[in-house]
């Protein structure tokens, strides 16, 4: 078990206990109440032991916090399922965890997408998609599918145009001027962003670079109110939590506040194109 699992075990308890202590029980009362052994009270509130739903159930009815119990149990669901390392998950390849996107996509009705330093995948041209996965199959040493992965990646760019769903992606102006590839790469992928500004369905901002820090982030993408994938560098982070996709929604909402849209976020995109020609000009 990772360590971010145990931690999220020993929050969870952490919890529970001041469920209990609010309500004035003990932890040899609450067994006794629950019908447990003494001792489980405290490997559930310390993180020893993970709780059943049936034993979320029994805190809640017996502290008399009913109406926290849908809470609890999606802190308890996502707790196992929330941390996948990436050798897991691309164990057979970038195929599937591309395919994985691609389904997550098709299912969402509104989709936020926040990338500080890189162009999001929804918006990478083939070449710029290619580079990006060359990097990941060579840094973890997975099987080399590039052309599926490319593929897949691809597909899920179809949801751009088809559909009634809403997409609100917001990135970093850094994410302009990140080389990936070369500059060939480059100047296509900034051409490709002009040309998705404006798509129907589709909001595209750039948050400038001298605008102020509002809270330290990293890239996440949000699936309606019922899911946030966040990507660490060792593993994906699945956030199911109601009040943790909250949070995630009032950052995204921050940002958008910060990003330039339209013909500012088209100025932008003209500035870095113009500035990597130039450097390329005037190497010799």
């Amino acid at each position: 078990m990772t360590d971010s699992v145990q931690q999220a075990r020993e929050a969870l308890g952490l919890r529970l206990r001041e469920i209990r202590r609010a309500a004035g029980l003990s932890g040899r009362q609450l067994a006794s109440l629950a019908g447990w052994h003494e001792s489980k009270v405290s490997k559930i509130e310390y993180g020893k032991t993970k709780p059943s739903d049936a034993d979320l159930r029994a805190y809640c009815t017996h502290t008399g916090t009913v109406d926290q119990l849908p809470d609890l149990a999606a802190t308890l669901h996502s707790i196992e399922a929330a941390y996948l390392e990436w050798r897991r998950i691309l164990g057979t390849g970038t195929r599937r965890a591309q395919n994985e996107t691609v389904k997550l996509a098709q299912q969402t009705k509104l989709m936020r997408i926040y990338q500080p330093i890189m162009i999001p995948g929804i918006l990478q041209t083939a070449d710029y998609a290619a580079a990006t996965l060359r990097k990941s199959i060579a840094f973890f040493h997975i099987p080399d599918d590039l052309e599926q992965g490319v593929a897949k990646r691809l597909e899920r760019q179809q949801v751009l145009y088809h559909g009634r769903r809403q997409l609100r992606i917001i990135m970093g102006e850094q994410a302009l001027h990140t080389t990936v590839g070369d500059d060939d790469v480059m100047a296509g992928q900034l051409d490709r962003l002009i040309a998705v500004i404006g798509l129907p369905r589709v909001l595209v901002g750039i948050v400038p670079a001298d605008a102020e820090l509002t809270m330290a982030t990293t890239n996440f993408v949000m699936y309606d109110n019922r899911m946030v994938l966040v990507e660490a560098i060792t593993a994906e982070l699945t956030i199911t939590q109601p009040r943790e996709i909250a949070q995630y929604a009032e950052v995204f909402d921050s940002l958008a506040r910060q990003a330039v849209f339209g013909d500012a976020a088209r100025s932008l995109i003209n500035k870095a194109s113009e500035q990597r020609r130039s450097r390329s000009t005037d190497e010799p």
